[in-house]
């Protein structure tokens, strides 16, 4: 793994012609680190080779290996659907269920399957949801792993109201326990702090179309044990407005929705909260990545730093992404690379390793693309030109 990370790059800091100063996450070279048909999701449709899907997939070291669980598919087509939230039409995948495949690296670059093991939510192990489970994080805690994904009430992309935090752990990756799924609202994206701060539970939520953050008023218990403590979850929910945290709208970039995005990074400066926005990425930020027009709809990546004791305090937060999308695999596809959906860079995994900061990201609702930065260079850069005004 050392060899790896002396090819990882540590970003860099750059001046546009507005006068602003951006920070630029660097892609790996070799990206898009896992491809689908690597990992054998394909099939034959009509005598064609037809390649599925795998991304979104959180990360975390187990044993001096990293494991990656991203959500996988295949048997999909393409079509569309209005969004009820917004209105906009959108590209969509009919007639899958997702699943999650743990994957095992000696050097966080080149993955394989784990033992063939599957997370399925497709009413074999369960019925609590039965369309697929979906963008999964791993959040280390105490001596396990907790597994917080999305688990799919209603079919993907078509069935609003559809998403449930569901929620699983494991000492190994391969004997995952079930604990159940949050009944008592709508919401994806949610992760807990790794840790209690002051004796609390912490953990940020997706309430559309912003980030949340609230205490568990029972502890890790009322996440481990959902069903035993629905009362709890019930207030939280409808506590919400009181809990907003950063709302979306802020910026052109975060115009549609903002989500949390990796597990929450411990700094000696702050809590890093590296999250994802949907939005207009403006003619600028795109010529600093190369681009020759804007995103009129895309996704980016961002960050803010939380203060230490009181993670309700945001002590600096991003103006601009600190990752756009701008590869083939990231944005409209080409002859090399198909993407399922356009201009989407989705951040689920993050690891410190070294003083870098490496990400695991899915793009194009198709691959999983490595991103990097030396961590120190970005938080210095967040609390010289990021200082939060709200």
């Amino acid at each position: 793994m050392d060899r790896s990370l002396a090819e990882l790059g540590d970003g860099t800091v750059v001046s546009l012609d507005s006068g602003e100063t951006i920070f630029k996450l660097d892609s790996f070279a070799g990206n898009p680190i896992i491809k689908p048909q690597d990992i054998g999701l394909t099939w034959e449709e009509e005598d064609e080779l037809k390649i599925g899907a795998a991304f979104n997939g959180g990360g975390e070291v187990f044993e001096n290996r990293v494991i990656l669980m991203p959500r996988c598919h295949q048997g999909y087509s393409a079509g569309k659907f209005v969004d009820p939230r917004t209105g906009i039409e959108r590209i969509c995948l009919e007639n899958y269920v997702s699943e999650i495949w743990p994957l095992v690296s000696e050097d966080g670059i080149k993955f394989s399957r784990l033992r063939n093991a599957v997370i399925r939510g497709d009413g074999t192990d369960h019925q609590d949801f039965i369309y697929g489970i979906e963008d999964m994080r791993i959040i280390k805690y105490d001596q396990r792993y907790l597994l917080i994904g999305c688990g799919k009430t209603g079919p993907a992309f078509k069935a609003a109201k559809a998403d449930r935090i569901a929620v699983y752990s494991t000492n190994d990756f391969v004997n995952i326990t079930y604990h159940g799924i949050i009944e008592s609202f709508d919401s994806r994206n949610a992760i807990p702090f790794p840790e209690t701060i002051r004796g609390q539970q912490y953990m940020l939520f997706r309430f559309h179309p912003n980030i949340y953050l609230d205490v568990l008023e029972t502890g890790i218990d009322q996440l481990l044990s959902p069903d035993m403590h629905i009362k709890y979850w019930k207030e939280l929910y409808e506590r919400r407005s009181d809990n907003l945290l950063l709302e979306a709208r802020s910026y052109p970039h975060e115009k549609e929705k903002i989500g949390p995005g990796t597990q929450v990074i411990k700094t000696d400066k702050g809590w890093l909260v590296i999250y994802h926005a949907v939005g207009e990425i403006e003619d600028d930020i795109c010529q600093a990545y190369g681009l020759a027009e804007n995103i009129e709809r895309g996704y980016s990546i961002c960050g803010v730093l939380l203060d230490l004791d009181n993670p309700r305090e945001v002590l600096c937060r991003t103006r601009k992404p600190i990752y756009i999308p701008s590869g083939p695999y990231e944005l409209y596809g080409n002859d090399e690379y198909c993407v399922d959906v356009s201009a989407v860079v989705f951040p689920v995994g993050a690891l410190v390793l070294k003083g870098k900061l490496v990400l695991y990201v899915g793009s194009g609702d198709k691959y999983v693309i490595l991103l990097s930065c030396n961590l120190k260079n970005f938080i210095n850069y967040l609390w010289e030109y990021c200082k939060y005004d709200a």
